[in-house]
């Protein structure tokens, strides 16, 4: 018997509300509008949901593969042999005094549009960055010198030994780095941010200001994963493919986007192997030019 007969049973019988598909397009379910089927995609709306299936997932082996948002990720034209797991209806916010609570799979625009509405502020540089807290979490997410290590104060995650709670002091936070980054078998459940009483017209204008610059600087209007590639130390990755002569080149249907070097967009129709053959030409290009390698910002699937 498959695992994939023999989960299934096994979700019937133990979590029969729980979300469940069979061959489900990756590319439905991520900003670059690419992939092929995941064998198996799960939503659970809760973390003991979560908990619960991943007790499963572990005990017959199968692989597993978390998504919140889908918009820092690419994945094989050829789908995945395993179980995807997608956060994003996990998604309670709660309010105590300056401090607010949210489920992993809450987008940071959306928390940030919370703290406005509340009157907190703190959260305006997340405003219009399209991934999820427990994403956001693991990559210590930033902008406009802005970065969820300025606001946390805890967060709790399923590891292999279980659910633990840990202090912000303890995630190891720096540039697109965290604990969990060093431990990918663990997963976000929730996070605690720490905000402070502000003006909510000062806090809708800064969101407004944030926005208005992403949108004239980012291809907004294209799929894509965000930022291609790392910010090298004491360089800026958009600035050097664009000295290296990439701007607006492409394989395929991905191109480094015109308005944007540091961006790779899919103009349509663009498979993840014209996505990584334009990726391994850019850092190719910019080494022989610059001396630096890139290092992908985005996550790649294998």
């Amino acid at each position: 018997m498959s695992w994939e007969t023999t989960l299934d049973q096994k979700i019937t019988d133990n979590l029969p509300g729980l979300k469940w598909l069979k061959e489900e397009p990756l590319a439905k379910h991520t900003s670059f509008r690419i992939g092929g089927p995941a064998k198996r995609m799960a939503f659970p709306k809760t973390a003991e949901e979560l908990i619960a299936l991943d007790g499963f997932l572990r005990e017959l082996g199968v692989r597993t593969i978390l998504l919140g948002n889908g918009t820092n990720v690419l994945f094989p034209d050829e789908g995945v042999d395993a179980t995807l797991i997608a956060t994003g209806e996990m998604a309670h916010i709660e309010r105590d005094g300056d401090i607010l609570t949210a489920d992993a799979g809450v987008s940071l625009a959306r928390l940030a549009t919370a703290a406005w509405q509340e009157g907190l502020t703190g959260l305006e540089f997340a405003h219009g960055i399209p991934g999820s807290l427990g994403g956001g979490v693991v990559m210590n997410a930033g902008a406009y010198d802005g970065a969820l290590s300025d606001v946390l104060t805890e967060v709790t995650a399923l590891f292999p030994d279980g659910v633990r709670t840990i202090p912000v002091e303890d995630l190891q936070l720096s540039y697109r780095h965290s604990l969990f980054t060093e431990h990918p078998e663990s997963v976000v459940l929730r996070a605690k941010v720490r905000l402070k009483a502000g003006s909510a017209d000062a806090i809708r204008a800064r969101m407004d200001e944030l926005m208005a610059k992403r949108k004239a600087s980012q291809p907004l209007e294209y799929p894509s994963a965000g930022s291609t590639f790392k910010r090298p130390t004491g360089y800026f990755a958009g600035r050097l493919i664009e000295d290296a002569g990439l701007k607006g080149a492409r394989v395929g249907g991905a191109q480094v986007s015109p308005k944007h070097a540091g961006f790779v967009i899919n103009t349509g129709g663009a498979t993840c192997a014209d996505v990584l053959r334009l990726m391994e030409t850019i850092q190719k290009t910019v080494f022989d030019a610059a001396g630096v390698m890139l290092e992908p910002e985005v996550r790649i699937i294998r």
